[in-house]
């Protein structure tokens, strides 16, 4: 029998393998699925960050207690419902009229005239804390009323004088000059105009007084000239109309000798 051919064989092999590449129907290869890459093992997570410094929080800031406007306020030197008039100077006249009655005090006062005044006879005062309730029934623009304080007589007395056009100021009054200790100033507590109704308050420490309308501290004055005096109230006519003002339920306070006349700094 005859052996076949090397060559023979060899291209039966090639045959061979070419058909077994063909794809059965379109004859198109067939897609070799690629080997899954397979990664090395890492204890890295997919959702990885570089690393970020955090900041370092500074102590929050202490917070700062609000300052005491009235320290040292202590026992009631002297309370008047004004149900008595024989403690007050009044007077009645064409031009003003200063009367007590129904537990108020009432200034009834005409137009181009000074300022009138009425002191309490029987007490002074010097370090104290003093309030009132003033309500003008009619008053307008520059008219103002107000507190007197620290009077050595009846024509020397600091003011603090909340005037019809909703400012508040105070004043040192003398020989009927005044100097201006603090100029008037707007406030949401004073009353424009009348009628109206407002507690104003005066805290005096030596040289230093601090003024308040309604409880609210307004500003700050100084001066030296009047240690101690009566307390009072008064009110003036600025313009060509009449002014009327009712003043009640007046309290004066002690203050404490050790209060310091100067607020701590900041």
């Amino acid at each position: 029998m005859n052996r076949p051919r090397p060559g023979y064989l060899l291209g039966l092999v090639i045959l061979a393998l070419t058909a077994c590449s063909q794809v059965a129907g379109d004859g198109a290869p067939e897609a070799v699925p690629a080997a899954p890459s397979v990664l090395p093992a890492t204890s890295t997570p997919a959702y990885w960050f570089p690393a970020v410094a955090t900041p370092t929080l500074g102590a929050a800031p202490a917070s700062q207690p609000t300052p005491d406007k009235k320290p040292g306020i202590g026992q009631i030197l002297l309370r008047d419902d004004f149900s008595s008039s024989e403690v007050w100077n009044t007077a009645v006249s064409d031009q003003a009229s200063v009367v007590v009655a129904a537990k108020a005090l009432t200034i009834a006062t005409q137009a181009g005239i000074a300022p009138v005044a009425t002191f309490r006879q029987g007490q002074i005062f010097g370090d104290m804390y003093a309030e009132i309730t003033a309500r003008p029934s009619l008053c307008r623009d520059a008219d103002d009323y107000g507190l007197a304080f620290r009077a050595p007589n009846n024509i020397a007395y600091y003011r603090f004088a909340v005037a019809c056009n909703g400012t508040a100021g105070a004043q040192r009054f003398s020989l009927g000059a005044a100097r201006i200790l603090h100029p008037p100033m707007l406030s949401a507590d004073a009353p424009s105009g009348a009628p109206g109704d407002v507690r104003l308050g005066v805290w005096a420490v030596g040289s230093q007084f601090r003024f308040f309308l309604n409880g609210r501290y307004q500003f700050t004055a100084t001066d030296s000239s009047y240690a101690a005096g009566a307390i009072g109230v008064f009110a003036h006519a600025a313009g060509d109309s009449p002014v009327t003002v009712t003043f009640a339920d007046l309290v004066v306070y002690a203050v404490g000798a050790a209060v310091p006349a100067a607020p701590p700094p900041p």
